[in-house]
């Protein structure tokens, strides 16, 4: 049987539909050959179910069975391309010198004899022939011997590679451990201070209250005085009236005897009270006086008490790294960039993808994948690294895009959705909102047929956001704070945000790269250039 097939052409036995060798070939009713993936695919992309050779419509899905002696065959010229593979790499192996050109050995091009030696001067495969000329002074070895030595010392590196690993995770554990304590003394320290300030303010609160009680005291006390010099003074006036009348009574007189008399005691002025140097605003004034003193002199012993304790704890924070400072703006988040290359585990079929996994566009064309739970049924794609905690920023592309999505998605999504509809296009059925464990924003047409662009914000229920067409989207997300930031990376201006978070699970870098509509501009994942 090897030898019929060998007459066979690899040609023979390719997909039409991913035009390589059959891979669980299955036969349609109408005849017809493909990859069992390929056409299940096919099908699930249209409303049709037609051949896609013949086009004849079949009006119920046929159940497809594996072609056992196709299969054979495509396995038999996959077999056959592995090996001549693996024949051409190892000939690419050996020194420009040697070329490997059997199955079970390597032979030696100039002397055609077996390679079972190796130089170590010249770090070289040979043979014995080439010990006895070109190397004849050379420090040889048989390869058994080379081979020994060299697994020892990948099995030392790889020892040294695992050991920097322990000491990197358990730096890592150390570093979160410590962050955790830092955050519990944190918590306890604002506790203890904000005890401390209110028990302050409740001392003065009642300091206020006794310097308000005494003041008011001591108005009183004055009233009081007050009204008894009025009484005392309006006696002495009453007696001062009484002594003017006989004193005019008197003068007037025509009794000689009687004046003389009189006047002695009249003559005099009546004994009175000084009331020169008595003045209720002064003691008044002295009170006020010493309170507004003792008041200064609390709030000058208060702002030095409170200028101290803000220095201590200036200084207390610049031993803390700048890690722990949350950024406050574009430039600050630029600082978290990490390199995100897109997961070809998770794309949609009708998704192309570069080759440095850094772009990503609608095919014209289904893209065989193999069937992956990860895979989403809308066009959608995660990045392949997850992130759990602390702060990480990437970079997006969307210029020449009408309709895209971009943030991030926990681990647990639902990707068994169609996102848009086939009734309308633009009926979304994959919800991006945080509910379903989304956090993005996006761009898209107004309606299919329509022009007009709009910006949204993918929360409960959706924000308009007024924005000009975007080139450039940064992304940053604070883990432990709850916190997922859009910017415009070209004028650094901020989009949005999502606050007070609760991540759980692992987060992945988000792209939906939203309905073909005649534009197949790709998002790019670009390198990040720190703003000014």
């Amino acid at each position: 049987m090897a030898s019929s097939i060998s007459l066979l052409s690899e040609d023979q036995f390719q997909c039409s539909i991913c035009r390589n060798v059959f891979t669980e070939p299955v036969s349609t009713p109408c005849g017809h050959n493909f990859c069992k993936a390929c056409i299940s695919g096919y099908w699930d992309t249209t409303s049709l179910c037609q051949c896609p050779m013949c086009k004849h419509n079949f009006y119920i899905r046929p159940e497809l069975k594996t072609n056992t002696t196709l299969r054979d065959v495509a396995d038999h010229f996959k077999r056959k391309r592995v090996r001549d593979e693996s024949l051409h790499r190892a000939g690419k192996g050996v020194c420009d010198v040697y070329m490997g050109n059997l199955e079970d050995r390597i032979m030696c091009k100039k002397h055609n004899t077996l390679i079972e030696l190796f130089c170590r001067t010249d770090q070289m495969c040979v043979c014995q022939f080439c010990t006895e000329t070109d190397h004849k002074t050379h420090h040889i070895v048989h390869l058994e011997e080379e081979c020994g030595e060299r697994k020892a010392q990948l099995e030392k590196t790889e020892a040294q590679v695992q050991q920097m690993i322990q000491e990197r995770m358990q730096k890592g554990w150390e570093i979160k451990h410590s962050v955790e304590l830092s955050k519990r003394d944190a918590e306890r320290e604002i506790t203890d201070r904000m005890q401390v300030f209110t028990d302050l303010v409740h001392s003065i609160e009642r300091s206020q209250a006794v310097l308000i009680e005494v003041v008011e005291e001591k108005q009183k006390a004055a009233e009081k005085r007050a009204e008894g010099f009025i009484t005392e003074l309006e006696q002495e006036i009453n007696e001062l009236l009484r002594r003017s009348t006989e004193l005019k009574q008197l003068s007037h007189t025509e009794d000689h005897l009687h004046l003389l008399q009189s006047s002695p005691s009249l003559c005099t002025p009546p004994n009175a009270k000084n009331w020169s140097e008595i003045s209720i605003h002064t003691e008044l004034m002295n009170v006020r006086r010493v309170l507004r003193s003792s008041v200064s002199e609390l709030e000058e012993k208060t702002r030095k008490a409170f200028s101290e304790l803000m220095e201590k704890c200036n200084k207390a924070m610049e031993k803390f790294p700048d890690k722990l400072k949350i950024p406050d703006n574009l430039k600050s988040m630029q600082q978290y960039a990490v390199d995100v290359t897109l997961d070809p585990d998770t794309a949609n079929p009708f998704l192309g993808l570069s080759a440095d996994g850094k772009q990503v566009s609608i095919g014209q064309t289904w893209n065989v994948r193999p069937d992956n739970p990860k895979r989403f049924v809308s066009r959608c794609i995660l990045g392949k690294e997850g992130f759990s905690s602390g702060r990480f920023y990437y970079e997006v592309q969307v210029k020449g895009r009408n309709c895209w999505e971009l943030g991030v998605a926990r681990e647990s999504i639902n990707r068994s959705i169609e996102r848009y509809l086939l009734v309308n296009l633009y009926d979304e059925g994959l919800p991006l909102t945080p509910e379903g464990g989304f956090w993005t924003v996006g761009q898209k047409k107004e309606h299919m047929y329509y022009t007009d662009i709009i910006h949204k914000a993918n929360t409960s229920p959706s924000v308009t956001l007024k924005l000009e067409k975007l080139q450039k989207v940064g992304v940053f997300v604070d883990y432990e704070e709850g916190q997922v930031s859009f910017y415009n990376v070209e004028t650094t201006a901020h989009i949005f945000s999502f606050t007070g978070c609760n991540f759980t699970e692992k987060l992945y870098p988000f792209f939906d790269c939203g309905i073909h509509d005649n534009n197949d501009q790709a998002l790019i994942i670009s390198p990040v250039s720190h703003t000014d």
